[in-house]
């Protein structure tokens, strides 16, 4: 992990553009690959990012560049895609590398862990047809909790809950976000999935154009009481 924070300016290039002004950030570049850029605000949700696998190359600025006041260039460059991230450093900081080691992973509740396996055993009780594609499919924010395909074949991500809450559609929304950048697999569809989802819960993810899945964990289990539900 290498971090550092910068003056700096952040331009993207691919699908769309976004152009970030002159500001101090803190630049992540993660062992996975990834490159994220954060301010002081906005929790933990990222300015902009460059998902892994991509190539940070470091280039002399230009004429122009030298003149702005730009020591040097990052080229971010993703390797499946066509998207550019150029991050024009001013002034550096603070640089900090430290290796974090391996990482063990989430240690969830235990029925959330459970639902997941069994719903990913049970694709069915989602959709007829529906296959999976793998359980804690890895992105650059955290693992979605199912990746599968539908009848019709689009990709489709579920998060799981015991109890389904704002922060977890909040979750999914983001999730969504960088699984809709990767042409491989978008257009992606959201199901958020739980055995109670909280009515402002509902709503959001509704506005948002993802799914709600009621799940009953005794019918997972092969014990006789109401279906799985899907809103």
């Amino acid at each position: 992990m290498r971090l550092v924070i910068a003056k700096c300016t952040v331009d993207y290039a691919g699908r769309l553009t976004a152009h970030l002004p002159l500001a101090n950030r803190l630049l992540m570049l993660k062992g996975d690959g990834s490159v994220l850029v954060h301010s002081d605000s906005g929790s933990y949700k990222p300015l902009n990012w460059m998902n892994p696998p991509c190539t940070v190359s470091v280039h002399e600025p230009d004429e122009d560049q030298s003149a702005a006041g730009v020591i040097e260039v990052w080229r971010v460059s993703q390797a499946k895609t066509a998207d550019i991230l150029f991050i024009s450093i001013h002034e550096v900081v603070s640089e900090i590398e430290h290796h974090l080691g391996e990482e063990p992973g989430l240690q969830k509740d235990g029925v959330e862990a459970h639902l997941q396996e069994l719903l990913a055993e049970q694709l069915q009780v989602f959709e007829e047809g529906a296959t999976l594609i793998r359980r804690e499919y890895m992105t650059a924010i955290g693992p979605v909790d199912i990746l599968c395909k539908d009848a019709a074949g689009q990709t489709v991500a579920i998060e799981i809950k015991r109890r389904g809450e704002i922060d977890g559609v909040e979750q999914l929304t983001r999730y969504l976000e960088l699984l809709n950048r990767d042409p491989h697999l978008a257009p992606v569809r959201g199901v958020f999935a739980a055995q109670e989802i909280k009515p402002q819960a509902r709503t959001l993810a509704e506005d948002r154009g993802i799914e709600c899945l009621v799940l009953d964990y005794d019918h997972l289990r092969g014990l006789e009481t109401k279906h799985s539900r899907l809103f």
